[in-house]
């Protein structure tokens, strides 16, 4: 019998048993970019700890529609297209904007090697005049006596929201406190939220009941998510740092409206640098484009969030990197040393088997991973893997070829579920001319002449090749 899924659900604020609407099927939606800048390692992050979960649950044999959103026009968007394309037309502005920093997140993403979205609906997809979802969910909220106009612009009436506050943990009476009317907000309460913003001169714009404007942030996932998912769906996911307002208000939005909405609510830990928030005006910000033009692998960022339970915040260091090339040189040694022992690396066409302990491990891996998606103790189950590949390897058997096949497809099998691929771990050759260098080695330490023989060893070192001194004799690997 398969095990049940448990994850935590932050609107109750507790481990629930994954229970779908239908039977094994999953769907779920998850707040994406808004596309004004590059992506930096913290949307990194947020997208690799959901490319994680959608793939367990495709393991587990759910078939899962993965929706991701694009924000393509905000305030943000607009100041970012008044700098770039400074004197040209403010429409197509933003348009080139939005349309370039798409390109550059989907470039990040595909690099990181993060599966595409099913679904990728874009906020001007829902307000133009052949698709005006956003203006028909905001006309439903003033029907219901949920919004109201305000010269031009729409807002949602918070009083009117029924366990408002229930995301968050918070009570009304407290977020009123410190609450401000910004100056141009013509809003009844200092909670109240916009739904439609009148049209600025020369911005983007679109027709509506109430006049020219566009659309406020939180109602483009409510409306995009009931229309693509339906009134109720699994799963809704995101940072830590968008349960209030953002999250919050969707819900007021879409239970406004007369939608269930979402079931189960996923909200990750967010990043720091060197226990800093990232920012540039600190000189601390990482883009995904500038980790991989310094390390090359994306497996190395990949292995420091797996470090860490998704709902924890990480801390991005130097040194978190260094720790995360160890690990990987732990696979990076087993697979060289299979590979030169048994040329093993191509495993996709083994069948399965029951070789040594290596089910057990895919048992443990499971468990780790139906436990709230407990990436730590998954990835500590493929370091035992790896120990236990070692033994079979030192043993000496009949078997160990075969154990170690299985092993090895096993390890692939399970990387591939948390997204990490080994593509950086070269194949190893017999290239001749480290083979003789290792036997001129040998040659010198017989004859007693160690400083001959370090110098070889630090010539292939610098050459990124590493030599190990076995009871057996000397092996060698390549450094990552």
């Amino acid at each position: 019998m398969e095990n049940k899924i448990f994850l935590y659900n932050s609107l109750s604020r507790r481990k629930e048993e994954l229970i779908p609407l239908k039977p094994k099927e999953i769907k779920m939606y998850v707040c994406g970019p808004t596309v004004y800048d590059q992506a930096h390692i913290g949307h990194a992050r947020s997208a690799y700890i959901f490319d994680v979960i959608r793939r367990y649950l495709i393991y587990r044999g759910y078939e899962v529609k993965f929706v991701r959103n694009v924000t393509d026009v905000d305030d943000k968007i607009i100041d970012r297209a008044q700098k770039e394309f400074k004197g040209e037309d403010l429409n197509t502005a933003v348009r080139n904007v939005s349309a370039k920093y798409l390109d550059s997140y989907h470039e990040d993403m595909k690099s990181l090697g993060i599966l595409e979205p099913d679904i990728e609906p874009k906020a001007t997809e829902y307000v133009g005049q052949k698709n005006p979802l956003m203006q028909k969910f905001i006309e439903k909220l003033i029907k219901n006596g949920c919004a109201y106009v305000s010269d031009g612009d729409v807002y949602f009436d918070i009083k009117k929201a029924k366990g408002y506050g229930k995301l968050s943990n918070q009570a009304i009476e407290r977020m009123e406190i410190g609450a401000r009317i910004a100056p141009g907000e013509k809003k009844k309460d200092p909670l109240d939220f916009a739904l439609w913003k009148a049209a600025k001169e020369g911005e983007p714009c679109w027709d509506s009941p109430w006049g020219r404007g566009r659309p406020g942030w939180h109602i483009e996932c409510s409306v995009m998510s009931s229309d693509i998912l339906g009134d109720e769906f699994d799963i809704h996911g995101g940072g830590i740092d968008l349960i209030f307002p953002h999250h919050e208000n969707e819900i007021a939005q879409s239970e406004g409206a007369g939608k269930k909405f979402a079931r189960y609510w996923i909200h990750h830990g967010l990043l720091t640098i060197n226990g800093q928030k990232m920012a540039k005006s600190l000189g601390n910000f990482v883009t995904v484009k500038d980790f991989l033009d310094r390390y090359k692998n994306a497996d190395l960022l990949k292995l420091l969030f797996l470090s860490t339970h998704y709902s924890h915040p990480v801390d991005y260091t130097d040194e978190k990197v260094e720790e995360s090339k160890k690990v990987y040189e732990r696979f990076l040694i087993l697979f060289q040393k299979l590979d030169k022992e048994f040329g093993i690396r191509d495993v996709a066409k083994l069948p399965d088997g029951s070789w040594g302990n290596i089910n057990r491990f895919k048992e443990d891996f499971k468990k780790a991973m139906d436990d709230d998606f407990n990436t730590p103790v998954a990835l500590a189950v493929l370091f035992n893997m790896i120990n236990e590949c070692n033994k079979i390897l030192n043993n000496k058997n009949d078997d160990r070829r075969f154990m170690l096949q299985y092993a090895m497809k096993t390890i692939t099998e399970l990387g591939n579920i948390i997204g990490i691929t080994f593509n950086n771990i070269p194949e190893e050759k017999s290239d001749s001319w480290v083979n003789v260098a290792i036997s001129m080695r040998e040659g010198y330490k017989k004859q007693k002449k160690y400083a001959e023989a370090d110098e070889i060893r630090k010539t292939l070192e610098e050459k990124g090749i590493i030599l190990e001194d076995t009871k057996d004799g000397t092996t060698w690997r390549r450094k990552l």
